[in-house]
């Protein structure tokens, strides 16, 4: 009884981390090596950016102040970090593909599907975003009808963690971009091209607008000044909190949780990573394509919200139509009804992109039979997945009618940094495993070349150095190549040094002034907290790596990825309990689905070539966060 059910144990564990062999690719699949350093750089930039117009207005007035240049800065520098460990992710699997598809290949059903379920929190999320963002500024267009009757009509019976008012606007714009993917409509190139100009044109504007019309005394407001607003304002809902005044009126702790809210904003790394197989020289184009975007982002994003914050005092901004509205109180208001109309292009097309990716996604873990296979179901003349279309609509519109935008952001920003989190965290595994077979071939041939070592004798095989002494395995270990177990070691000591990371942020997040004040019992316990981790990170460095050669490789391991675990971790630590609770309720239904379903209906192996080869054309096909390349052909 004992051995079957250790057995059963064994058999539900290796189900867990069961990896998706890759099927070889016909000739016609393999890209061409054509691409350079700008067409990367392209590839990210051409990631719609249209939420920043609204999400720079919400942090400048609850969140930063002025200083949330400073918290773009700090979100600038850790994506540096996230860079170079995604860069090492993408090049581990010799296939493009998404963050999904890449955990699937390399760390297993388990991981992969708390990634893809995590993908789809964020991009249901966003679509909500973008939807309540075109709602907002369609109606301050207009004059504020829309919200001033529907607030007046529902504001008393709303509780008070959902939205004043339920959007209907926003839900009929998602059930109208949910009709048109159905019927099959795509973007093209020309739309892209399009819609990059008026972003361009956009932030080009708004940089000389704040040069002309900017104010430096609007970085250096006082209480007094705020009086005189609110005595000379007649719409109240314009004036946001004071704070303490100045360029950092909410604090360091303002900073902060401003910098963990916009990190969404470079989804563009993905792009560039997958895309960067075919270039010549991965080594260098990788890191400059990196570099590059990540400076053109932090210099797009800080420039906006400097001329947004110079142009308009920042308790003055309105939240969730910031830009417009700024025009409107410098006195140009022409050029305020101008930009209104852009940002709503823009808005469409990226919540078109965004829905489109949902979708695909869905349907790709359809294909692996991790999500219902009813989700996967096809409109006969389009050839469109109807069910995942309207299952994401459907999830989207929900949050969009009941939900603020700023509750949104939170809960977006959440499920972005969980997923460059698992990212990290594979990177940091991965370095010190075994060779690892991604092909189906090449796994089939070694399980062929594998079946006489298995009918040898017992006495025949050789024993893994360093068993004999656990101690010495773990500080010096004698194999220079990475084995069975020194990879076990580092997993072991990895998940340790998580929740090491995870107690440390708590400490910092909710008690930093007990902490930096000298409070024994708190500093005591960071200071050993610190300890441990290094400790535990000098075990790690310890550990032989693997040294495969890779297109490109993080630099400094085991630093670079255990510093940016904790940056993860602890701008998530910054999100408010309410966000949390949400993320709770959607990941225990997914674990609920996948340990109910998806676990039982996932393949051993893909036994119709046909089939995988579908599933790596709707990979192909696959914008964004999943595929960027059938944009370069």
């Amino acid at each position: 009884m004992s051995r079957m059910l250790g057995q059963r144990v064994r058999q539900f564990g290796e189900k867990l981390v069961r990896r998706q062999p890759l099927e070889p690719r016909e000739e016609s699949e393999i890209p061409t090596l054509h691409l350079n350093t700008l067409n990367l750089v392209l590839f990210g930039v051409n990631t719609p950016k249209a939420r920043i117009y609204i999400l720079a207005g919400a942090m400048a007035v609850y969140v930063a102040g002025p200083a949330v240049i400073v918290s773009f800065l700090l979100v600038a520098l850790f994506a540096v970090l996230c860079a170079f460990c995604f860069a090492e992710f993408g090049a581990r699997v010799p296939r493009s593909g998404s963050v999904y598809l890449y955990s699937y290949v390399t760390m297993g059903q388990l991981y992969a599907f708390i990634t893809g379920w995590t993908l789809i929190l964020h991009l249901g999320v966003a679509t909500a975003y973008l939807t309540r963002a075109w709602s907002y500024n369609f109606d301050s267009l207009i004059g504020n009808h829309i919200s001033q009757k529907l607030e007046g009509m529902f504001s008393e019976h709303m509780p008070s963690f959902l939205a004043p008012y339920p959007d209907f606007v926003a839900l009929a714009l998602v059930l109208l971009m949910a009709g048109l993917l159905i019927l099959g409509v795509h973007d093209s190139a020309l739309v892209r091209k399009v819609s990059a100009g008026c972003n361009v044109l956009v932030l080009s504007f708004m940089f000389i607008s704040g040069f002309i019309k900017g104010d430096l005394h609007n970085w250096q407001l006082t209480e007094q000044d705020y009086k005189l607003a609110t005595s000379g304002s007649s719409d109240s809902y314009s004036l946001g909190p004071l704070g303490s005044g100045g360029f950092v009126p909410f604090g360091f702790e303002g900073i902060l949780q401003g910098a963990a809210m916009p990190f969404y904003s470079f989804l563009g790394l993905n792009a560039i990573v997958t895309a960067g197989k075919e270039t010549p020289n991965p080594q260098r184009s990788i890191p400059w394509s990196l570099g590059i975007f990540i400076s053109s982002c932090f210099l797009a994003y800080s420039g906006v919200t400097a001329a947004l914050t110079l142009m308009v005092p920042y308790y003055q901004i309105h939240p969730y139509s910031p830009l417009p509205q700024a025009f409107h109180h410098v006195g140009w208001a022409p050029a305020g009804y101008l930009v209104a109309v852009v940002i709503l292009c823009a808005l469409l097309y990226s919540l078109h992109v965004v829905m489109l990716t949902m979708s695909r996604l869905i349907c790709a873990m359809v294909e692996d039979g991790l999500l219902f296979r009813g989700l996967g179901k096809t409109y006969a003349r389009r050839g469109t997945p109807i069910v995942a279309i309207l299952v994401s609509a459907t999830l989207s519109g929900i949050l969009a009618v009941l939900f603020e935008i700023f509750h949104l952001v939170e809960l977006m920003s959440i499920g972005a940094l969980l997923s460059y989190f698992l990212v990290t965290f594979s990177v940091l595994i991965l370095r010190y495993q075994p060779d690892q077979n991604f092909s189906k071939k090449e796994k089939a041939e070694e399980e062929i070349e594998m079946e006489p070592i298995v009918g040898a004798s017992p006495l025949e095989s050789v024993p893994e150095a360093g068993t004999s002494n656990p101690l010495k395995s773990l500080c010096d270990p004698i194999s220079t190549t990475p084995t069975l177990k020194s990879g076990q070691i580092v997993y072991g000591c990895t998940f340790l040094l998580v929740l090491l990371l995870t107690i440390l942020s708590l400490l910092l997040a909710l008690w930093p002034s007990r902490v930096f004040s000298g409070d024994p019992g708190f500093t005591a316990g960071a200071v050993l907290l610190l300890l441990l981790i290094a400790g535990i990170t000098a075990i790690i460095w310890r550990q032989p790596q693997n040294t495969s050669p890779l297109p490109f490789r993080v630099p400094a391991l085991p630093v670079l990825p255990v510093l940016s675990i904790f940056l993860n971790v602890y701008l998530m630590m910054q999100m408010s309990s309410v966000t949390w609770a949400q993320f709770g309720i959607w990941n225990a239904m997914g674990l609920a689905i996948y340990f109910g379903y998806g676990i039982r209906h996932s393949p051993e192996e893909k036994s119709d070539p046909q089939q995988q080869r579908s599933v790596s054309r709707l990979w192909m096909n696959t914008p964004l966060m999943l595929n960027p390349l059938k944009q370069s052909k």
